[in-house]
């Protein structure tokens, strides 16, 4: 079964091992890339999509996004987790091609409105890119196959603050809007990217399967490694947005409850997930008050972990 996807990035380690992924993988259609600001700044993320695609020898779309959160101040990219580059400072070769002369959200809105009910699109970094399509184009709500967001955790508390995760912290407001749009939406945050690590066979086993990409990815993994090592305490690094198309492609290794999803959006709290179950009724009704939605709660860690280097090594 094909998957048609567009994905919305911030590359960044773990999104250049899931963009792999998306452009290996035999039943994922890779209509585009879609760049935002976050793990780097938007003119890197846009660089490094391109890079990657290049080093797999494909030719995919790359439309530049949000540069900044809609309303809050942006955070200095966290330069210690993914290098100044975004690829653990290992030396890059030039990039041959260019950007997409639209802005993301139009990418996105002309994409989908070319193959209503069919296109999947998969957000892995801030969500202002989506947030922008849906201003341009509201009744994306009833065309897009599905939302599938990396970001926000329920149970597992906060990797950037105590209670939030990184792409929703870095704009709250964008994810306010994404997360209660009313589209189909399913949310892979901490609570199941926390379980996976991504181990240093592995990474070699990825290496020589993917050729020059493989010694970014291996190169780029190396660095990565080491924050994982001081942060969690693991020998390896936990694959958070290959995870996404994990959910795309074999959802059967997750387990998911389904309610309302809301974000904090000011104060000590900014950036947190709030859920409230479908079948719990609590004090007042405000926390029950928007669209439903799909949260990830539980995975097979090993099995998507074997998943994901399976497919970058040939075996998917």
């Amino acid at each position: 079964m094909a998957h048609p996807i567009i994905f919305d990035t911030d590359p960044g380690v773990d999104d250049a091992q899931a963009i792999a992924i998306a452009m290996a993988h035999p039943d994922i259609e890779l209509l585009g890339m879609t760049t935002t600001f976050g793990n780097v700044d938007i003119t890197t993320a846009t660089h490094n999509a391109l890079l990657l695609a290049e080093l797999a020898e494909r030719q995919v779309p790359v439309a530049q996004g949000a540069a900044a959160p809609m309303v809050k101040p942006r955070h200095p990219a966290p330069t210690h987790i993914h290098g100044d580059n975004g690829l653990g400072n290992i030396a890059l070769p030039e990039v041959q091609g260019k950007a997409d002369s639209r802005s993301a959200a139009q990418f996105i809105v002309d994409t989908v409105n070319a193959r209503p009910g069919e296109v999947s699109l998969v957000a892995v970094g801030p969500l202002g890119n989506l947030a922008a399509a849906l201003q341009l184009d509201p009744a994306l709500i009833e065309k897009v196959k599905q939302v599938i967001v990396m970001g926000g955790s329920i149970k597992e508390g906060g990797n950037v603050t105590p209670v939030a995760e990184a792409n929703i912290f870095n704009d709250p407001h964008a994810a306010q809007r994404v997360l209660t749009a009313g589209w189909p939406l399913v949310m892979v945050g901490l609570d199941v990217t926390h379980r996976c690590v991504l181990g240093p066979r592995q990474m070699a086993r990825i290496e020589a399967g993917q050729g020059r990409l493989g010694q970014v990815l291996a190169g780029s993994y190396a660095f990565y490694r080491s924050f994982y090592q001081q942060m969690l305490g693991i020998d390896g690094c936990c694959p958070h947005d290959s995870c996404a198309l994990a959910w795309l492609v074999r959802p059967e290794m997750f387990t998911t409850q389904r309610g309302h999803l809301n974000v904090v959006t000011e104060g000590l709290a900014e950036g947190q997930t709030l859920f409230a179950p479908q079948e719990r009724d609590f004090i007042e009704s405000r926390w029950s008050g928007t669209p439903y939605s799909e949260v990830c709660l539980g995975i097979e860690g090993e099995a998507a972990v074997e998943w994901m280097t399976a497919t970058l090594v040939g075996d998917a």
